[in-house]
């Protein structure tokens, strides 16, 4: 099996696909990881995952365990106060982790086998044998594989080759993002919560520990902006006047969140419209190559995961001979839970009032019982 993308998905693919029994090798066109400066919440949903793959107590000691989701105005009233923590763990089966990034893909990738990854493998074509698939690389390399697993994100190559090629489209929205020094924080006489939203009618601000020793301070936001100025780049530095003046009028622990910053970035939130299809012949799709979403929701990498243990699940079922009804089994048993997903994120209203979140939190994807394959799939 070929698995094109080492993020959060591909890696998860790999691991629960070897777990398995199944021969995996990733293709990653980056020639290596590095820390990127990021947060990353992993909820009870993603944890009982975490749990099969063995790495769920590293990660809870790892990340930050807040008590609570809070979501607040902008002037700082309180609009709703999600119990997690020890409460979530009963409740759900398992915790609510706030971490950075990189150190849960480094966590990750320490449970593939040595050798499965290749890096500097740049996807330029596959070409549909009578058995397999051949994938072409940039450097001139070639590679025959049984099935091949799209996790390499919204600008998927594999995605790209089953359905054509079309850009992605700019939502209207950007997100900015910095890392900040708890010691930085100090000076001021505020109350910088573990996981708080601050939201206002058009923008928020989400904010969170990315550490267990509480040492790391990550913020991202989701704001309005009809255009983006960056081109084709991923993001570019903001100054901390653009950020002030982005967030003028919120609470003063905000503003002092943007002054404690040493550098802000600012990435363009692109989508796509829904797929007609997940997966054809020998070729799969998961995570943002299949469903991007905007980030409001802080479960886009969480579907991405839940993608991977349920596709291993479906291969398991049907056995690799028929992988055809795998995917099928796959797609129904996906789809409409990534769909809704899908439409809250974008939506922008998850947990910003008090609600129940346990038909996301509670899912169990090892439980869930199988839909059949010859369901219709919305």
């Amino acid at each position: 099996m070929a698995v094109i993308g080492a993020g959060l998905g591909g890696a998860a693919a790999a691991t629960t696909l070897q777990q398995a029994g199944y021969d995996v090798t990733v293709y990653e066109q980056a020639g290596a990881f590095s820390r990127l400066g990021a947060g990353i919440h992993m909820g009870p949903n993603v944890l009982k995952i975490f749990r099969r793959m063995g790495i769920e107590k590293q990660l809870e000691q790892l990340g930050s365990h807040p008590d609570y989701w809070f979501s607040r105005s902008e002037d700082g009233d309180y609009l709703s106060r999600i119990q997690l923590g020890d409460f979530g763990k009963k409740q759900y089966g398992g915790a609510y982790i706030t971490v950075h990034r990189g150190d849960l893909h480094a966590l990750q990738m320490s449970t593939l086998k040595a050798g499965t990854v290749q890096f500097s493998k740049h996807l330029t074509n596959l070409e549909e044998l009578d058995n397999g698939v051949r994938l072409t690389f940039a450097d001139g390399s070639m590679a025959v594989a049984d099935i091949v697993v799209g996790a390499d994100g919204i600008n998927s190559r594999v995605r790209e080759h089953l359905l054509g090629a079309e850009a992605p489209n700019y939502s209207g929205w950007v997100a900015h993002r910095a890392l900040i020094k708890a010691s930085a924080l100090e000076k001021y006489d505020l109350k910088f919560e573990d996981c708080v939203k601050w939201w206002s009618k058009d923008r928020h601000l989400m904010v969170y520990y990315t550490t267990g020793k509480r040492d790391e301070y990550y913020f991202v936001s989701g704001a309005p902006q009809a255009e983006w100025e960056g081109g084709d780049s991923n993001f570019i530095p903001c100054s901390k006047e653009a950020m002030f003046d982005a967030f003028q009028g919120y609470h003063p622990t905000v503003q002092a969140l943007i002054e404690s910053s040493e550098q802000i970035t600012k990435w363009p939130l692109r989508n796509r419209k829904p797929l007609p299809l997940w997966s054809k012949g020998r070729m799969v799709l998961l995570g943002d190559a299949c469903h991007p979403m905007k980030p409001h929701m802080a479960q886009g990498a969480a579907m991405a995961i839940e993608d991977a243990a349920m596709l291993t699940r479906c291969l398991q079922e049907t056995g690799l001979g028929d992988y055809s009804t795998a995917f099928k089994l796959y797609e129904v048993n996906r789809r409409e839970r990534a769909s809704r997903v899908q439409a809250v994120s974008n939506a922008n209203t998850w947990l910003r009032t008090q609600e129940d979140p346990a038909w996301v939190f509670g899912y169990d994807l090892y439980a869930a019982e199988l839909k059949a394959e010859t369901e219709t799939v919305a």
